[in-house]
């Protein structure tokens, strides 16, 4: 058996989401159950260089998970021939200047979303790591979820038929600070640190919208800011400059509506912090992050609406749940085992940094849309 070791800088190692999932539940799990194992029986061994800009978090962090090499020097880091990839999951505000230093120095380049900013940065990030022959991505986990694997398999299958629409609700209440501490760090609350819910969820919903129903044509989108003030990690009141709701309706191509509802501002009364309904002429299903119901054209109650009768139906209870048929695996571990193969062995990898350019397409979309009052159309992209 051949082990073949790639050492990886990990950019913002010690932020939650980086700590938690890319590497305890990603790599460190990759890497001590052995690696990835490919056709010809190499096993693909990751090997994390943490990165980050406090020391004394860094130093702890690599100590804890196994005296993992660390670094606050990511020039050194791009320097290091032995280093073949790049990981940014630092935060959004300076990725597109990190990325290019990376691809300037040769690494293949794996960006969490979203990749930039704007679309013309986004494009110029995929361009130069096409012109370098650099292997790229983008993180693209919710794609792995149970609930959303469940939907692919049925879309596979045939089983919705014609898609006529998709509705897709997110979110909780994200207390303020002041009194109770927020769910969500500060800076998804401030325009220079790349905050904004449009910024951080949308680029999320296109892929999860075309992986099912195809290509988003077109935009319509309102966006409001529901909670003005905040308190931040050291009890400091500050101004929230970008929204917390929005209200979206996306065109399919071929005629599909695709109607959106995101809000920090709103509780939940639904299965789910998130799901999603897709109705076809055959048949509907509705999914969660974990749990999938459905029912086909041939289940389909005939109820009479009425003002006067109330309908005593249980419409929930005629939804059959999909079975658990397969092992699931992390989200952010599977876009890693496909990304680590992709630079290894060449096989097919789709969430490319064009991918990526795509969902910042959408989140322009979305903003010139709000402040137009109008539809916004999405062209193709392409290098």
């Amino acid at each position: 058996m051949t082990i073949r070791e790639i050492r990886i800088a990990v950019d913002g190692a010690t932020g939650r989401l980086c700590r938690t999932q890319h590497l305890t539940k990603s790599l460190l799990a990759i890497r001590d159950e052995g690696g990835i194992e490919l056709n010809d029986g190499t096993r693909i061994v990751p090997v994390p260089l943490l990165l980050g800009r406090n020391p004394e978090k860094l130093s702890a962090l690599a100590a804890g998970m196994g005296n993992l090499d660390w670094s606050i020097d990511r020039a050194a880091c791009f320097a290091d021939p032995t280093i073949e990839i790049y990981f940014d999951a630092s935060a959004t505000a300076g990725r597109v200047e990190r990325a290019r230093e990376a691809i300037a120095a040769g690494k293949h380049i794996y960006l969490e979303k979203p990749i930039a900013d704007s679309v013309g940065d986004a494009l110029d990030l995929a361009r130069r790591a096409a012109a370098m022959g650099l292997k790229n991505g983008t993180v693209q986990d919710k794609l792995y979820l149970p609930g959303l694997r469940k939907v692919a398999r049925l879309k596979n299958e045939g089983f919705f038929g014609s898609i006529c629409s998709l509705r897709l609700n997110f979110g909780w209440w994200i207390f303020d600070g002041e009194t109770v501490a927020a769910q969500r760090p500060s800076w998804n609350y401030m325009k220079v640190k790349g905050g904004g819910l449009i910024l951080d969820m949308f680029p999320h919903w296109r892929y999860i919208i075309e992986h099912i129903a195809g290509p988003i044509r077109s935009v319509s989108c309102q966006a409001r800011t529901r909670v003005p003030q905040r308190w931040d990690e050291q009890g400091m009141r500050y101004d929230v400059d970008v929204e917390d709701e929005v209200l979206a309706t996306f065109g399919i191509e071929g005629g599909a509506l695709a109607q959106i509802d995101s809000s920090w501002a709103t509780r939940v009364r639904r299965d789910d912090l998130f799901s999603i309904q897709i109705d076809g002429s055959n048949g509907s299903a509705v999914a969660g992050l974990h749990q999938c119901f459905t029912q086909h054209l041939s289940d389909t109650p005939k109820p009479v609406w009425s003002v006067d009768i109330f309908e005593h139906q249980d419409f929930l209870g005629q939804w059959q749940e999909v079975p658990d048929t397969e092992p699931l695996q992390n989200g952010y571990r599977e876009g890693w085992a496909a990304f680590l193969s992709h630079v290894v062995a060449d096989t097919d990898f789709r969430p490319t940094l064009m991918e990526g350019a795509k969902g910042v397409q959408l989140v322009e979309a979305c903003h010139n849309s709000n402040a137009e009052r109008r539809w916004i159309d999405l062209p193709d992209l392409s290098l």
